[in-house]
């Protein structure tokens, strides 16, 4: 399962927050981005001024592109000590490591980024083709008069190629939906921020005109579960995976790969060539995670304000395990593992049939069952409405795919580089089992059992190893005392 926020190398300014002159404070909102898997609301990385803006909205640029500049004081006006420091907005992926760094040697320059804006685009509304790049803009602080006009005219004329001539913007897949579809753009209402014009505007237009079709959204489902067959999705009747539509009577309709598609199929190409997958399953009796589970689920849900599913007890399994096992909680680096003392776990989630992300819950290792489950509930919630913030997507050590809501067996998965191993959590049913009886005998009883797949990097470890690990996890499922994670 790729963490597909670490893949992103450009995004497209949606809203600027702030209009030049504007007061903004550190932390509070300061421009809105949209990569090619989920939009994002960028903070400011200090407080003061908007004293310029350098890439208008509806511009696609790479990451590393100045934005914008923030200044202490107001535009034109100077500190006792002279003209007021600026701070530049950055487009890139270090946005606190620099400006630690440039507060330590007193620097006048601050940057932060828009790869604070790495989340991902559910619905490929960003770029599925990439755009003609625009000039990149100075590399200093704020120009003078006549630089700062020419910029302005040339991103003006940039941002008229982006809109189509017509003053709307787009995105680049909007632009290239509107030419396949010959559609005149003035005809469709936008439904995106600011009436901007979305990829669901024109597929919904070209479909009530009759025209060919592609993908359509599928509903949204609850957060991850893996549960009994009476909790599960399959129980309630799965979601319909999206409908290619078009004219009546053809046999056939081409829907294009989009953006996500194709990210996540190099993602795994590439995890394939580079490791050795090897895959070790175990088989888990839940009965006695049920026997709290089931009594608190109510309670659990009006306390915390979310479900107490089986997800959140393997969570907290594993934490433990690593602990035990902590060369499953490594990267593979230059030659080297490099073994994690803290635990980033990273949480598969399904973005209605259309991709996958992985939000992380990070520093797991100091929270219980309660946090954890709060924390995968609600970065769950954040993926599918595109609120994941840059940090919620990076950084990850371990991950855990959840597809056991419909019932699967066994499942496979593929290694999220350069992490060294992923758990896949397979549905849990009511299954007779021997249990051992007072007089040394057994019986046979049915309780909630189900699989635990664990695909890991052979490089790493060997299967001994792995097996042990999920030997302790399975040792902790069915003998811990989860009445106390929950006092």
């Amino acid at each position: 399962m790729p963490q597909l926020g670490e893949t992103v190398t450009e995004g497209t300014i949606t809203r600027w927050a702030k209009e030049v002159g504007e007061r903004v404070d550190e932390d509070e909102v300061l421009f809105e981005v949209s990569t090619d898997k989920v939009d994002s609301e960028v903070p400011s990385p200090a407080g003061g001024y908007l004293s310029e803006i350098l890439v208008q909205e509806g511009e696609t640029v790479d990451v590393g592109t100045r934005l914008a500049v923030v200044s202490p004081s107001a535009p034109g006006e100077a500190t006792a000590d002279g003209p007021a420091d600026d701070i530049a907005v950055q487009a890139g992926d270090e946005a606190t490591e620099v400006a630690a760094k440039a507060e330590e040697a007193g620097a006048s320059e601050v940057e932060a980024t828009a790869e604070a804006a790495n989340t991902e685009v559910a619905k490929g509304e960003a770029e599925a083709a990439r755009a003609p790049e625009p000039a990149a803009p100075p590399t200093g602080g704020v120009g003078t008069a006549g630089t700062r006009s020419a910029r302005e005219d040339a991103a003006s004329g940039d941002r008229a190629a982006r809109s189509g001539g017509n003053g709307r913007l787009l995105s680049p897949l909007v632009r290239r939906l509107i030419g396949e579809h010959d559609v005149d753009v003035e005809q469709i209402s936008g439904t995106g921020a600011g009436g901007r014009v979305t990829r669901d505007d024109v597929l919904a237009f070209v479909e009530g005109r009759g025209n060919e079709g592609t993908a359509t959204a599928a509903p949204s489902r609850s957060e991850p579960v893996t549960g009994p067959a009476e909790e599960t999705p399959a129980r309630r009747g799965p979601a319909p995976a999206p409908l290619a539509k078009g004219r009546p009577g053809e046999r056939e309709v081409k829907v294009p790969f989009s953006n996500i598609r194709r990210r996540t199929a190099e993602h795994m190409r590439h995890s394939i060539e580079t490791s050795a997958h090897t895959l070790v399953v175990i088989e888990v009796d839940y009965q006695n995670v049920d026997k709290v589970r089931v009594p608190a689920k109510e309670r659990f849900k009006v306390e915390e304000g979310v479900g107490l599913t089986y997800l959140a007890f393997i969570a907290r399994a594993v934490v433990d395990a690593v602990r035990d096992y902590p060369n499953l909680n490594s990267s593979v680096g230059d030659g080297e593992l490099v073994v994690h003392r803290y635990v980033n776990l990273g949480i598969a989630v399904d973005l209605d049939f259309e991709g996958l992300i992985v939000p992380v819950v990070h520093d797991a290792e100091g929270k219980r069952l309660r946090v954890l489950a709060r924390e995968i509930a609600g970065l769950a919630t954040r993926a599918r409405s595109k609120k994941l913030s840059a940090d919620e997507i990076s950084g990850g050590t371990f991950t855990i795919t959840n597809a056991g809501g419909y019932g699967t067996l066994i499942t496979a998965p593929i290694i999220s580089q350069p992490q060294v191993a992923i758990l896949s959590t397979d549905g849990v049913k009511p299954k007779p089992v021997a249990v051992a009886l007072p007089d040394g005998g057994y019986g046979v009883a049915v309780h909630p059992v189900g699989n635990l797949a664990l695909a890991f990097d052979h490089r790493a470890f060997d299967g001994a190893y792995a097996a042990a690990f999920v030997a302790r996890l399975k040792e902790v499922l069915e003998t811990r005392d989860w009445a106390q994670e929950l006092a």
